[in-house]
């Protein structure tokens, strides 16, 4: 479970990262990354989960997974050195997403979210 710190909770901010930030997807996630200038806070993500992924049970299920993930990306390195400030997420599932075992979102998330990670360095270093 991500602690309160670490998430992404009022319009402003889920906005303010989708609009700034960097995206990548494929079939089951599209990831949201922006670097915040603030050092030394934590790591945040917000979760976007709709209706079309699938019921209520599948959409906390798919919520519960994506958390899971995130939680264990947090702990563990993204695969990308960020020295220059704090991350924010934003992960919207796509319906695949209601389908897909644990083992496949986390490939695909892990996948998405270093995506747009590189992606969001790239075009900071060209600015």
């Amino acid at each position: 479970m991500l602690p309160k710190h670490q998430r992404i909770r009022t319009t402003a901010q889920f906005s303010n990262t989708q609009r700034s930030g960097s995206r990548f997807g494929n079939r089951n996630v599209v990831v949201s990354a922006n670097i915040r200038p603030v050092i030394g806070d934590d790591p945040r993500a917000g979760f976007i989960v709709s209706k079309a992924v699938g019921n209520a049970v599948t959409r906390n299920v798919v919520k519960r997974r994506l958390r899971a993930i995130v939680t264990e990306l947090f702990d563990r390195d993204f695969g990308i050195e960020v020295a220059d400030g704090s991350v924010d997420l934003v992960i919207r599932a796509l319906p695949a997403s209601g389908s897909a075992n644990f083992d496949e979102l986390k490939e695909a998330t892990s996948h998405a979210v270093r995506g747009a990670l590189r992606k969001y360095m790239r075009r900071a270093e060209q600015q």
